[in-house]
């Protein structure tokens, strides 16, 4: 029975995306290598914290490899925006897709110093 529990746990795959994000602020109360370990990236008893960053970068949305946006239309997202002369601020579709955001989601507006932070309104918010 051993050999088939760790079987299962080696089938298991690591969280990616949006699933992995919501893993991650609910374990907050644990180490970076707790957490990385409960969201799939421990392999043979050793967990891959490398692996487990990047796919936390990935899910944000940043990508550390140059990757351009593959499909070769329009402009790559540069993660920079101006304000424009009427006061706005836009976040292209890029963005929204990357995210995997969909219409009449909704975002809280926290300011700081020099900085605007977005923080998605999710059902468990509510």
């Amino acid at each position: 029975m051993a050999k088939k529990t760790a079987a299962k746990k080696q089938d298991i795959q690591p969280l990616v995306g949006k699933e992995l994000l919501k893993k991650v602020k609910n374990l907050s109360h644990l180490s970076k290598r707790e957490k990385a370990k409960e969201c799939g990236y421990e392999i043979g008893g050793r967990v891959n914290l490398s692996s487990f960053m990047s796919a936390i970068l990935e899910a944000k949305g940043i990508s550390l490899d140059g990757d351009t946006n593959g499909d070769g239309r329009g402009r790559e997202a540069s993660y920079r925006v101006k304000v424009h002369k009427n006061g706005q601020i836009v976040l292209g579709s890029t963005y929204t897709e990357k995210m995997g955001l969909q219409v009449g989601d909704e975002f809280e507006i926290k300011l700081g110093y020099k900085h605007i932070h977005l923080v998605q309104i999710t059902e468990d918010d509510s």
